[in-house]
């Protein structure tokens, strides 16, 4: 099986709507053979798009095996295929690619994500704007059979609806925007951001990245926060923007739809939402979650229990109740020394 087809890296990348053209670099961050196919479906939907990026880099977390593996695979399409040269996990992978890319727009996409048709088009449209830095879209995630009862929805037999929950997957969650709309932070399945962001105010905090199987992150919301927070300093008005027609698929493994994966990373949010908190403020940090706390998850207990559907109530219940745990664990003093901010001007952490 050929793993992406010929013409996988074009001339640039066009925003399509007003026929501006920027160039893209699109990252997918690798780190276990486990999810080849998975890689493998990622890398081929993105030389699916109607837009070709200017170039597709594929990042290899500290694993040799891997790495001759994608190089064989890859590198014969014009992919770059490179080993993360900073610290283990997701942030120092993408920090690599950041210094890596040579594209306007660093466009991010999961390993284990494939993206639709239109996607690039659809994420690359709002920079026509000068004041967006950075845009987000949908992840749809797909179930290993349906919709589990640990992650209720209002429409659980809609492959492309959204659960209260969904969060915990890294996919699209109840109460998000279903148009074009300005937003706080971007999810890091499927995100981008002008290249000009991480000159400004550094790349992703090293230390909050994921590492394997481990959850901690929440590294994405604050690079944005950081970002607007930058940019307003400066006098701009700057705009990170939620595009739903820029979609991706989000594999959801079979351990991720457990009670034990789903206690596990609310607690994960909690630690994470605290750091965050540490680095950017309270205000902030927060302030998306407050809503999302107060209507949207007492929403959906309601609904399941008029549902008579008590395991999916108490599924949210139990979440919302082991995240506050971990966020108060996380505010204890010393919980979360650990976390350095990048350097402002470095794609990689400060030393």
């Amino acid at each position: 099986m050929n793993a992406v087809p010929p013409g996988v890296r074009g001339p640039n990348g066009s925003a399509g709507d007003r026929g501006t053209t920027l160039t893209s670099s699109v990252v997918v961050c690798v780190y276990t053979e486990k999810r080849w196919d998975d890689i493998v479906d990622a890398v081929r939907s993105v030389a699916a798009q109607d837009v070709a990026a200017t170039e597709t880099i594929v990042v290899v977390d500290h694993n040799d095996a891997l790495l001759v593996r994608a190089g064989h695979e890859f590198a014969p399409h014009g992919v770059r295929v490179i080993p993360n040269r900073f610290k283990q996990g997701l942030s120092g992978a993408r920090n690599t690619a950041v210094a890596e890319a040579t594209g306007e727009i660093v466009v991010f996409l999961d390993d284990d994500a494939s993206a639709r048709p239109g996607w690039l088009r659809a994420l690359l449209a709002p920079y026509a704007d000068p004041s967006v830095i950075g845009v987000g879209g949908v992840a749809h995630p797909r179930w290993p059979t349906r919709r589990p009862s640990t992650l209720p929805g209002a429409a659980p037999r809609d492959p492309n609806a959204t659960g209260e929950l969904d969060w915990v997957v890294g996919c699209t969650y109840t109460g998000q925007p279903t148009e074009r709309s300005e937003v706080r932070n971007l999810m890091g399945c499927n995100m981008s951001l002008r290249a000009e962001v991480f000159k400004r105010v550094g790349g992703f905090a090293e230390d909050m990245g994921r590492i394997g199987k481990n959850p901690l992150g929440c590294e994405e919301t604050e690079l944005c926060i950081r970002a607007r927070q930058a940019y307003t300093a400066d006098g701009r008005t700057p705009k990170i923007i939620f595009e739903p027609r820029a979609a991706v698929d989000h594999r959801v493994s079979e351990d991720r739809v457990e009670w034990a994966y789903l206690l596990r990373r609310g607690w994960a949010e909690g630690l994470s939402k605290a750091a965050v908190s540490k680095v950017v403020g309270t205000g902030d940090s927060l302030s998306t979650e407050s809503s999302y706390t107060l209507k949207v998850l007492p929403g959906g207990v309601v609904r399941e229990l008029r549902d008579k559907n008590p395991a999916s109530a108490a599924a949210i219940a139990a979440c919302f109740a082991v995240t506050a745990a971990g966020y108060v664990r996380g505010r204890l003093p010393g919980a979360t020394a650990h976390v350095r901010l990048p350097a402002a001007g470095s794609p990689r952490s400060g030393a």
